[in-house]
Parts: C-alpha cells; sequence; structure tokens
C-alpha cells in the first residue's frame, strides 16, 4: 500500500474513504475498532486515530464516546440562489431526509459596524438576534445565527420557538416573500461553542455561509450567518 512520498496515515485516510464510498461501510454503519483497522494496516493505533480524525474533520464519520465511529451520510449539495429556502432545498435534495430546526439561545444587541452596514441600519441601532441549530435525521448538521432589525421584528425570535421556521416567521410580520440579496462563503476553524452545537472537534473546520435576505422593497430583513461540518455541504451557485 506504502507509496512513494505520502504519509502513512493519509494513505489509510484516502483507502478508508474509498471503502465508505463504495459501500464496504455504508452510511450510518460502524466502523471497525482502531485495534483491528491497525492489524488490518500493520500500524500502530496512533497511526489509525490520525487517518480517523481526519475523515471526521471532512465530515465522512463521526466518533461517539463509547459507542464507536459510525459513517456519515454523503456529503449534500446545497443550492443557492435568489429564493434559497432551508427546508425546500433539503426537500430537493432528498425526501426522505427528516429536517428540524431549534432555538438554541437569544439575545438583544446594537449594531456593530458590520451589521449595521449588511442590514442598512445606523450602528449601534437595536437587533434581535437568536441561534438556529438545525438537524438531518437527528443529526446536528449546521448553526445558524440570524440578526433582524428589533424595530420591526422584536418578539421574532419567540414565533420562531414557536414555528421552527424563518420564512413561517417572517410571515407573522406581513413579509410574505424574501429574496437573497448575496452570499459571502469562507472557512475558518470551529469555535468552542460551534464544536460543541455541531458534535465535531474544537478547531475541526466548518463552511461560513453569510447571507442578507431582503424584502420585496429590496430593505434588507435579515443577516444570517450559518456555520456547517467541513464537508457535510456542498455549496451550489445558481445563476
Amino acid at each position: 500500500m506504502r507509496q512513494s512520498g505520502k504519509i502513512l496515515w493519509r494513505e489509510i485516510e484516502e483507502v478508508l474513504s474509498d471503502d465508505i464510498v463504495s459501500g464496504i461501510y455504508p452510511a450510518g454503519s460502524r466502523l471497525p475498532k482502531e485495534a483491528e483497522l491497525a492489524l488490518r494496516f500493520g500500524v500502530n493505533r496512533h497511526t489509525i486515530r490520525q487517518a480517523l480524525a481526519a475523515l471526521r474533520d471532512r465530515g465522512a464519520i463521526s466518533i461517539e464516546q463509547g459507542r464507536g465511529m459510525f459513517v456519515r451520510a454523503p456529503r449534500l449539495a446545497y443550492p443557492i440562489s435568489q429564493r434559497t429556502r432551508y427546508t425546500e432545498n433539503i426537500s430537493r435534495l432528498d425526501q426522505k431526509l427528516r429536517f428540524s430546526g431549534r432555538l438554541l439561545r437569544k439575545w438583544a444587541e446594537p449594531a456593530g459596524e458590520h451589521v449595521a452596514r449588511d442590514l442598512d441600519i445606523s450602528e449601534g441601532q437595536a437587533c434581535v438576534a437568536f441561534d438556529d441549530l438545525r438537524e438531518i435525521n437527528g443529526e446536528p448538521v449546521s448553526l445558524t445565527t440570524h440578526r433582524f432589525p428589533a424595530a420591526r421584528f422584536e418578539g421574532i425570535a419567540e414565533i420562531f420557538e414557536e414555528l421552527r421556521s424563518i420564512t413561517q416567521s417572517l410571515k407573522r410580520f406581513g413579509v410574505d416573500d424574501y429574496q437573497r440579496r448575496f452570499t459571502r462563503t469562507h472557512a475558518r476553524e470551529a469555535t468552542l461553542e460551534e464544536a460543541a452545537a455541531l458534535q465535531i472537534r474544537h478547531g475541526a473546520p466548518v463552511l461560513v455561509v453569510e447571507a442578507i435576505n431582503v424584502d420585496a422593497a429590496g430593505v434588507p430583513i435579515e443577516l444570517g450567518v450559518t456555520r456547517s461540518q467541513g464537508g457535510r455541504f456542498e455549496v451550489v451557485f445558481e445563476t
């Protein structure tokens, strides 16, 4: 198996990744224990741990304390367009996926420079904010921080807690439809808070998607910042 110039644990990661893609280890199945994998590849358990950590950081497997290592569902292509809706997008991906969203925490804050610019409000103007954790088939996949101008959307966090839908919550405020003004994306390391919510290690890669939504008149109504497990979603920009 050894290839010149390649790190051994990286080779093992690639072999296990191929096993997952080919269906030898299907989604939801348990991987062999570290000792079994070490015997299979003829290496020590430290090398196996490095390969498994890389697979976890890519979103290919989850490592559950006391239970073992499990194969995650394959990467999902998530389309971004002028009319991006989480529920509709997930439904388009696979009708069998069970998705849910729940409010983790809510707070009020004055708009900083960045938020004020994106929402086209004055710096220091009151905003309502909340964190929304999304799960697919019971697995946490994304954490979104939503911010809205408080003057127009006071109480939206409580409404979202009831309805668990941004689209339906906005309708309570007379916003029957909205569009995506633009989207920014980048990758970085997960904070402690993000790692805990997404059940990944601190410092693992996360995909960050910042989006500004506007109402029918073009007025900004929401700034959303979504962090998802690195390797879980593939963002596709529809033009």
